[in-house]
């Protein structure tokens, strides 16, 4: 099974918009489980994750918005 999620150029700014899609998609899946999580450890480490991806996310965001040309974008789920 594969799915291909995204693949080829994307300007900085589109890779950004998109970027962006997927990481607030992850963040409100982790926030519902956190909704309905009982376990502190668990509802902790998804906190954790989601600070994280936020992290990340303005870190690479600050890096295209540096660019002038396109980035290649390659992702797909196995």
């Amino acid at each position: 099974m594969h799915i291909q999620l995204i693949s080829g150029q994307y300007s900085p700014a589109e890779a950004i918009d998109l970027l962006t899609c997927l990481v607030d998609a992850k963040i409100k899946f982790l926030e519902s489980k956190i909704s309905r999580s009982q376990s502190e450890e668990d509802i902790h480490m998804r906190e954790r994750r989601i600070i994280q991806l936020q992290n990340e996310l303005a870190d690479i965001r600050s890096n295209l918005l540096q660019l002038s040309k396109d980035v290649e974008m390659d992702s797909g789920v196995h």
